[in-house]
């Protein structure tokens, strides 16, 4: 009973001296002094930092002047002066309350982005991390995967782009273990592992929202520092994706494992290019149209007609760049036992992306 009343008569603190202005703007026709404006703006910061609602306390003020309202009530002038007042205190109380939630908010965003930061470069203890990463829905004790999504432009933080996404994937989806945000234009989504629906409905809005952008999803990893893994993974992929030429809208890091295996031992890489794909720049335009060439035939499943179709060539004219092609380089495309390498090599130049750049 006693917490009840409490409640109840919390609000009355900040009504204080509102009755007394009321009077003597009846009597004597006066505007509230810069005080007290000064004094309603700061009552209505302190009722917005006790969480109470700006609804109930307007309703307060206006009860206030009612309850007043026989003792200042009398002449025409007496009521406008008295309402001009009620107007004026409200108004500042109100002003000085927005502002006081705006601080809220900001303080509140610049947390959120320093969580955030924290979280994806791993630049927080991992226990202190953990608690924080409550506040914002997370239990860091189970397995989370990234996906991270880039288009034609960069996207901000609470932009149409970004809110458009989280509104669709968490309509649909529990906020609670999701966090959806911006991170160097990109947008990313943190997701429990096990929840790979999650991340595809958000790959699938993301593509939509950034106008045939790409998305990457990273492997589900354990604890803060996987989050970390995860995200990094997904940043991996994408850059991966942009050198390879990579089709599809939707990539995982899973399924590209095999190309930071290549590309670890550069060394090694940079001799299969230049011994297996190196004779190729004898040819005339040099070597880029017969590497196109090559990757478009890997790429269409070695079907010729495809291929062809790839590259706005004639079945004829593309028969005829692999045998020359087979020429310089004494490897046939169509050789399953010289496909292997072949493939390799081409992969492995883009990689360095060569020609463009000499070994």
């Amino acid at each position: 009973m006693g917490d009840q009343h409490d409640r109840r008569e919390l609000p009355e603190r900040y009504l204080d001296g509102f009755a007394r202005t009321l009077a003597e703007a009846a009597a004597t026709g006066r505007r509230l002094t810069r005080e007290e404006l000064k004094i309603r703006r700061t009552l209505g910061e302190q009722a917005a930092d006790a969480g109470h609602g700006l609804r109930a306390l307007v309703v307060a003020h206006l009860a206030a002047t009612r309850a007043a309202w026989p003792a200042t009530g009398g002449s025409a002038e007496s009521s406008l002066a008295t309402l001009a007042a009620v107007e004026q205190a409200i108004d500042a109380f109100a002003e000085g309350y927005e502002r006081a939630q705006r601080l809220t908010v900001r303080r509140e965003e610049a947390a959120r982005r320093e969580f955030i930061d924290d979280l994806l470069y791993g630049r927080s203890d991992l226990g202190r991390l953990a608690e924080r990463a409550e506040r914002f829905g997370l239990t860091l004790s189970r397995a989370y995967a990234v996906a991270v999504a880039e288009g034609p432009s960069a996207y901000a933080e609470g932009g149409p782009v970004a809110r458009r996404v989280e509104a669709a994937v968490l309509a649909r989806f529990d906020s609670h273990n999701t966090l959806l945000t911006t991170k160097n234009g990109r947008l990313l989504c943190v997701a429990p592992g096990d929840e790979d629906e999650i991340l595809l409905h958000f790959a699938k809005q993301a593509y939509a929202a950034t106008d045939g952008g790409r998305v990457a999803i990273g492997r589900a990893q354990h604890g803060a520092g996987g989050v970390v893994q995860s995200y990094e993974e997904a940043l991996a992929a994408l850059e991966m994706a942009d050198r390879l030429d990579l089709a599809g809208p939707v990539l995982r890091a899973a399924d590209l494992l095999v190309y930071p295996v290549l590309a670890r031992d550069r060394q090694a890489l940079v001799d299969l290019v230049a011994h297996t794909l190196g004779p190729l720049t004898a040819a005339r335009g040099g070597a880029g149209p017969l590497l196109d060439t090559l990757a478009a035939y890997f790429d269409s499943g070695c079907v010729a007609a495809e291929a062809a179709r790839r590259l706005s060539l004639s079945v004829r004219a593309l028969t005829y760049r692999l045998e020359r092609i087979h020429k310089l380089t004494d490897a046939d495309p169509a050789d399953p036992a010289h496909r292997y390498i072949l493939q390799t090599a081409v992969i492995g130049a883009r990689l360095l992306d060569w020609p463009d750049r000499p070994l």
